[in-house]
């Protein structure tokens, strides 16, 4: 391991984006890429094994999203931060991964010199948004007016919401189940209430909730 460097951890579903990104941060002198991810999953494990400095990782990855996985990291890991990189310009998202814990959110459009500047700022405590996030920020703070909606998830525990993703995904309780090592009733049990915080009646409309919440895409 090179002493002084930024230890870099890449979470991105697309190789070949991951491939490009790997290659520009080694450019650098001062970074180092120590692992890749191509799940949410995946990552978790890695943020745990590696303990690196920052990890950049997309919103949209299978298995479990980059917001939940930012959660979990998180609250696990204080220390690491995290860097969003990701095609979405969507406040609904910028807000919750900064609520979820992420120090900065740049778009995949950014300029390689911006997102090379936003990881030694992120590793330097700084926060940071890309200038078309800050403007989407701001716009969506003016025009909110309080008033209510459909609940949101944070008002969920996160292994509903590790549920709620892997259910909207298309896996089967036992799927589920073999995933988290849980019980196939303990999966339902979590099914059941999900959909009583929800206010929902049936896997269709978990499915329409999680792609309104971003928690997957269509």
């Amino acid at each position: 391991m090179d002493k002084g460097k930024i230890r870099i951890v890449l979470a991105d579903d697309h190789t070949v984006l991951r491939e490009g990104i790997r290659s520009l941060l080694e450019d650098q002198p001062d970074m180092q890429v120590v692992g890749e991810a191509e799940d949410g999953r995946a990552v978790v494990q890695l943020a745990a094994e590696l303990q690196p400095d920052v990890i950049l990782m997309d919103i949209a990855m299978p298995r479990l999203n980059g917001l939940e996985a930012t959660r979990q990291i998180k609250r696990d890991h204080p220390r690491i931060c995290l860097l969003i990189l990701t095609m979405h310009d969507n406040e609904e998202y910028v807000r919750q991964v900064l609520a979820a814990g992420a120090s900065g959110y740049v778009l995949k459009r950014a300029a390689a010199s911006e997102l090379v500047a936003a990881i030694r700022a992120v590793y330097r405590g700084e926060a940071v948004l890309s200038p078309a996030i800050t403007r989407l920020v701001l716009e969506d703070y003016l025009r909110r007016d309080g008033s209510g909606g459909a609940p949101a998830t944070g008002e969920l525990t996160p292994r509903e919401r590790e549920v709620l993703q892997l259910i909207a995904e298309g896996y089967t309780s036992k799927e589920i189940a073999e995933m988290l090592s849980l019980s196939v009733k303990t999966v339902q049990a979590h099914r059941t209430s999900l959909m009583q915080k929800l206010d929902l009646h049936d896997r269709g409309d978990l499915i329409k909730y999680a792609i309104q919440k971003k928690i997957i895409e269509v």
